[in-house]
């Protein structure tokens, strides 16, 4: 299976009297890398909140799985808060989110977490506690338990955030690999750079749509200001009919 095609359709997003979302409306294409950037605060991360039915919202989103669908739908946020004094290891911490057998019974020997962590350069970590990490390393183990199972579509919340040199290559090889596999993946970023060299699509995204095309033409100087003012001077794009 390839990933799902996803579309957002005058999705509108309130908390009290402020307007998180207002309008949005944007396609992503099955196998794609589409970015979403725009300012803190500007609503992308509430966007993928919605999208992952955590959060109310007005308006259409939907999931065009192909074949027989629906496939399986993986996350990475930014960061996980825990207590960094737990006796927690790395493979534990996999099982808590990767399995449906208990965690406390041990981790399931069917799902093979090695190889994940091999994918995001953890090889031979799985038995070191998950509070002595870095905070790099924290992030590649959360990126390792979004490859089990193989997603169809990844939702990466600003992944690179805190990642190293090191970490940011294993995340552009992943990214290929996860892309030449059919995977759909909807991509928060803050670093404009890596989303000009990385994606398919970007978004501009404060509170409506600013942008909406190809990174090379749509990340111009004067869309990258307009998008990071205060108050968008742009109009937003035009409804998408479902």
């Amino acid at each position: 299976m390839t990933g799902p095609a996803i579309l957002f359709d005058a999705v509108d997003l309130t908390l009290g009297r402020t307007v998180i979302l207002d309008g949005v409306s944007l396609r992503v294409a099955a196998g794609t890398v589409h970015a979403l950037v725009g300012p803190n605060g500007g609503g992308k991360s509430s966007l993928i909140r919605a999208l992952l039915g955590q959060a109310p919202h007005r308006g259409t989103i939907r999931l065009d799985w192909p074949g027989d669908g629906p496939g399986t739908v993986a996350y990475v946020p930014q960061s996980v808060e825990f207590d960094r004094g737990l006796p927690l290891t790395v493979e534990d911490f996999l099982a808590v989110l990767c399995q449906r057998r208990p965690a406390f019974l041990g981790p399931d020997r069917r799902i093979n977490y090695g190889a994940a962590l091999d994918r995001v350069g953890m090889a031979g970590k799985a038995r070191r506690r998950f509070g002595a990490l870095s905070g790099g390393e924290r992030q590649r183990v959360l990126l390792a338990q979004a490859l089990i199972p193989a997603p169809d579509l990844i939702v990466l919340d600003e992944p690179m955030t805190a990642l190293d040199e090191a970490g940011i290559a294993i995340f552009k090889t992943l990214l290929a690999e996860l892309s030449a596999a059919g995977t759909t993946i909807l991509w928060v970023e803050h670093d404009l750079a890596q989303v000009r060299r990385l994606a398919t699509r970007v978004t501009g995204l404060n509170r409506r749509v600013l942008f909406d095309g190809h990174p090379m033409e749509m990340l111009s100087p004067e869309r990258v200001f307009d998008l990071f003012s205060a108050v968008p001077r742009r109009a937003g794009a035009e409804r998408i009919a479902s």
